[in-house]
């Protein structure tokens, strides 16, 4: 049986040291998963329950570490913010995930751009309508080549940082985690059945703000890797 029409391309990401691809399924991400970044954006940093929302896979850009590559600045928005964070790609799936077991669940790491219409993310808060036009637009997910768990080992203690035109704007620590990578896969897993290709974007710590056409981002974490992107 054939396809009615031409299937589109699988999102893939490159996995360091190999020339394999890691293949991706769906794209998770944490809100407010650091307290200075909540506070930041007046919400209480106090410990509850994660929330997630979701990116589609094709919002996805991977980026040289050794290119500046650029993205094209989004239409309908006036004020595009960055956000760095750490990303978890999954290497197997399963449900209901116990805490101490999520790490085996880890394929590997990488760094991604969170990048947010936050006009449109604001008008559906006030809306309380999904975030989908703040958060999924194309090009929206700019990230790393995949580094696999195993060369980096732990990760809870990894600087993270985001640069604006040379000048530090986010500098975090995975450690500042409200939610550790093992606690958000079992929480998560609750509610989804989590599949080999899965990334989680665990969310970003403060100093996010806005960006324009022509600033070029540079998003960075510990022996995982880096990368930089031109605004156009």
């Amino acid at each position: 049986m054939s396809f009615v029409i031409t299937p589109p391309d699988r999102t893939a990401l490159p996995v360091a040291g190999t020339n394999k691809l890691f293949p991706v399924r769906r794209v998770y991400c944490i809100g407010r998963n650091y307290a200075a970044h909540a506070i930041e954006m007046g919400h209480d940093p106090n410990r509850e329950p994660p929330f997630f929302f979701c990116k589609p896979a094709d919002a996805l850009r991977h980026i040289d570490s050794n290119k500046l590559t650029a993205i094209p600045y989004p239409p309908k928005t006036s004020n595009l913010h960055y956000e760095v964070e750490m990303v978890v790609a999954i290497g197997k799936g399963g449900v209901n995930i116990p805490e101490n077991e999520a790490m085996e669940y880890v394929y590997g790491y990488a760094v991604g751009l969170d990048l947010t219409r936050r006009d449109r993310q604001q008008e559906m808060k006030d809306l309380a309508r999904p975030w989908e036009l703040g958060k999924a637009f194309d090009a929206s997910a700019p990230i790393s080549t995949v580094v696999t768990a195993d060369s980096v080992g732990a990760i809870n203690n990894f600087r993270i940082t985001l640069e604006q035109n040379g000048e530090l704007k986010q500098s975090g620590n995975t450690n500042q985690m409200i939610w550790s990578v093992s606690g958000a896969i079992s929480y998560l897993s609750e509610y989804f059945r989590l599949e080999a290709g899965d990334l989680i974007f665990t969310g970003t710590p403060d100093g996010v703000g806005p960006a324009v056409a022509g600033d070029i981002l540079k998003a960075s974490l510990q022996d995982v890797g880096s990368f930089s992107i031109k605004l156009i």
